[in-house]
């Protein structure tokens, strides 16, 4: 099949499985006598593997690596439970991040009176790191 019809089976954009053949994600496809690419069914479900690592937040590293272990059938499950956990520990860590980002957002706009712009609490947080009380703009 063309990349059109690829990108429509596998949910990736076109230019997205361009890419991915450029970085080594996606192996070159064959080409028809006119020139076009010719994807397989193997390289649609390859392009969804991606995807799919993609949308739970693997790197493209990562999915490099859980390509590797998935194309090599003598590689331990271990390897994919270590990459897996590994990726696990630092999406709670992000969430704990943004949650705290989220509390500080929320005093800042619970402090705003909608002042003029000089005594803006939420300016003010931006231009004081690590400070989102109006005190610290003075």
């Amino acid at each position: 099949m063309k990349i059109s019809d690829a990108a429509a089976a596998s949910g990736c954009h076109l230019e997205t499985i361009r890419y991915y053949e450029r970085v080594g994600l996606m192996p070159s496809p064959a080409r028809t006598g006119s020139g076009y690419r010719a994807y397989a069914p193997a390289d649609i479900d390859r392009l969804r593997f991606i995807s799919r690592g993609r949308e739970l937040g693997f790197s493209l590293e990562e999915i490099r690596s859980l390509l590797r272990l998935n194309d090599d059938p003598k590689l331990s499950c271990g390897e994919v439970d270590k990459l897996a956990r590994t990726h696990l520990t630092d999406i709670h860590q992000r969430i704990q991040a943004l949650s705290r980002m989220a509390s500080e957002l929320e005093q800042v706009i619970a402090q705003c009176a909608g002042d003029e712009r000089g005594t803006c609490t939420i300016l003010g947080a931006l231009r004081h790191t690590g400070c989102a009380h109006p005190e610290c703009d003075a």
